[in-house]
């Protein structure tokens, strides 16, 4: 477990990755207009680099003086930048590539991964990039460690932030040999990926025992654009997390609270990333709309985590005094309400379990659809949850979610009975009924048709009495006896083939009842379609609907209500020691005015919100903060009401107790 009791909350990531025919690095640098720039903008940390993509180092190496960016006119720019910045207490971790480095890349090619082709994994020679990957099983690592061990010997180190590490299949001759010398096939995929895991574990552990070494309190991360569960049992490997998530670089905006309501079960604090660019890294020249870096930075510290913006600093290394406006009129702001987001403890109520728990996803764009669908609808519904995996402790949750896209194991199987004979609450979808005797259902295999449509029972969901396609496939079941059925499976007419088809997409209902697509049985209920997954693709608002009255019908006093459209983000953080929670309420809207990214511009104000809760501990005063203005706390039959005539972009709310 970390030592780190706090992160700094306002920090930047410094990207400077620059060709060697670029002239004049760092000519036009000024370490103290530099620093003061970043004070101003209320900046408190900034990762600044020892060596980029490109291969280059940018500090005055003398064990390898040739890798030195060739233009570098300040010869200790990272140095310099250290200095001064320590000078008004920022911090400064220092940047090291790992697995891309285009000029190693070409003087080391047997360093290289190689992929089960033959050919060397990565960016072709005549094309754009230095994506090119390194194998951690091989001398490389014998090169990072001569050079993390100079870069803290010779420069005051923070931390180090080491980039571009994840497991990789790797067919290089060292690799393929280890396999052989365990008795293991290198010629099947799995054994390879396994293999490729313990590489990439191996490598961290061994680095962080070597940089501790050299250093015994400096941060180490270990960068790979994705924080999951294949990480739950690396974390004596990091001091804390760092998720990257621009939302407007390929991320989008379900993966930083997907990601963020799983890290923040773990063992070590984190920090959110995002950019200040428009689109992505490399950006230059592009600034955020104000709102968006708003919504993205202030969504961090509501879920729990540290703010980090990315930024690149231009060659000629004098800082870009718009971005730092735009950075200051972020971080000013979360600086005023800093006091209500450090040492906080998120108060949930739902556990998701996450796919990723079996699957392992290793990227953002392998995030399972279902929990994508299951924080989409959470979130709009205002519920308050974690994403969970299998060692979390499931008694800390009212209700347990298990999407639709999980096949429950015997493990599993067990822990969620346990659980529900204790009195737990659990909804359980598609294909995740079978191997769960307390749903009181037969799972009897994959429905016969796709798609097929839900009728509900006695107005279940507010839904009409109609019947509701759900596109994609799920599962037929039976009810066993004490089971009652809430709505009905509809089959299609026939499945859409070459020789079967009708009309522009799919056949209509038959109307004829093939079984249950919702039951409840004491405090269990099963959806038998996949509705988080559905949600995912193309959100028909039943999906949502039926997922929502499924939990009210467990839950009858949830945490958080509002009467606010469904954009409006919500979060609960307690904080112990001041005997109070903190509610954020960030109102920013999210439009896919592009075809390629989502755009957060304009703040549309709420008008007479109503918010009701039903947290732990009652409330006895409501504050806004920073402001300082007292709202009143009313009861109710549903729980305690706050009222607020207006909310422009965003709130954060004391709730004393």
């Amino acid at each position: 477990m970390s030592t780190i009791e706090q992160l700094r909350l306002r920090q930047v990531h410094l990207d400077f990755h620059t060709a060697g025919m670029v002239e004049n690095i760092g000519l036009d640098f000024d370490p103290e207009e530099f620093a003061q720039t970043l004070e101003d903008a209320g900046v408190d940390s900034i990762t600044c680099f020892a060596r980029c993509h490109h291969g280059y180092l940018y500090y005055p190496s003398k064990l390898m003086p040739e890798r030195i960016h060739p233009n570098l006119k300040r010869p200790n720019l990272l140095g310099e930048q250290i200095e001064a910045c320590h000078k008004r207490n920022i911090r400064v971790p220092i940047y090291i590539t790992v697995q891309w480095d285009q000029m190693l890349a070409e003087q080391h090619p047997e360093w290289r991964v190689i992929e089960e082709s033959g050919k060397p994994e990565g960016t072709q020679p005549y094309h754009a990039g230095f994506y090119r990957r390194f194998c951690l099983n091989t001398p490389y690592v014998d090169f990072l460690k001569a050079h993390v061990k100079e870069v803290i010997e010779m420069l005051p180190t923070d931390g180090i932030f080491w980039d571009i590490v994840a497991p990789m299949d790797c067919s290089c001759p060292k690799c393929k040999a280890d396999m052989i010398a365990r008795n293991l096939d290198p010629s099947d995929k799995q054994t390879r990926v396994d293999f490729g895991k313990e590489v990439e574990a191996k490598f961290m552990r061994d680095m962080t025992a070597y940089i501790r070494t050299l250093s015994k309190d400096c941060t180490v991360f270990y960068n790979a654009g994705h924080i999951g569960p294949r990480h739950r049992d690396l974390q004596d490997a990091y001091t804390h997390f760092e998720l990257e998530s621009l939302p407007s670089g390929g991320w989008g905006y379900m993966h930083f609270p997907l990601t963020a309501r799983y890290a923040r079960t773990l063992d070590l604090p984190f920090l959110g990333m995002t950019g200040k660019f428009h689109t992505s890294w490399g950006d230059f020249h592009s600034y955020k709309n104000q709102a968006a870096l708003e919504y993205e930075c202030f969504q961090s510290v509501a879920l729990g985590g540290s703010c980090s913006i990315g930024d690149q600093l231009p060659p000629n290394g004098k800082i870009c005094k718009t971005t730092y406006e735009l950075i200051g009129s972020v971080y000013n702001q979360i600086k005023a309400v800093e006091p209500w987001c450090t040492k906080v403890k998120p108060v949930t109520q739902i556990g998701v379990i996450t796919p990723e728990a079996f699957t392992l996803a290793s990227g953002h764009n392998a995030l399972p659809k279902s929990s994508q669908g299951a924080v989409r609808i959470l979130q709009e519904l205002d519920h308050q949850y974690d994403i969970i995996d299998l060692q979390a402790d499931f008694a800390d949750y009212e209700l347990i979610i298990v999407p639709d896209e999980i096949t429950v194991t015997d493990e599993l199987r067990d822990r969620l009975e346990s659980y529900v004979a204790d009195g737990g609450k659990l909804i359980a979808l598609d294909k995740a009924g079978d191997n769960l005797p307390c749903l009181g259902i037969k799972y009897e295999g994959p429905s016969e048709y796709c798609p097929n449509f839900l009728h509900v029972r006695e107005g279940f969901a507010g839904l009409p009495d109609a019947d509701h396609v759900v596109y994609e496939q799920g599962s037929q079941v039976s009810a066993c006896d004490g089971t009652t059925v809430l709505a009905d499976t509809i089959g299609s007419t026939f499945n859409r083939t070459w020789e079967h088809y009708c009309s522009h997409r799919h056949s209509p209902s038959t109307g004829e009842v093939l079984g249950p697509a919702v039951t409840i049985k004491d405090n269990c209920i099963y959806l038998s379609q996949p509705h988080l997954t559905q949600y995912q693709l193309n959100a028909p608002r039943w999906c949502k609907q039926v997922v929502g009255a499924a939990i009210d019908e467990l839950i009858t006093r949830p945490m958080l209500k509002t009467n606010a459209p469904s954009h409006l983000f919500t979060a609960i953080n307690e904080q112990a020691d001041q005997s109070r929670y903190v509610m954020h309420l960030l109102n920013y809207v999210p439009q896919l005015k592009s075809e390629q990214i989502e755009i957060v511009e304009d703040i549309i104000p709420l008008h007479d919100l109503t918010v009701t809760l039903n947290l732990p501990k009652p409330i006895t005063r409501a504050t806004l903060v920073p402001e300082g203005v007292e709202v009143p706390v009313t009861e109710s039959e549903e729980g305690q009401v706050i009222q607020l005539a207006k909310l422009n972009n965003k709130q954060v709310i004391e709730l004393t107790y």
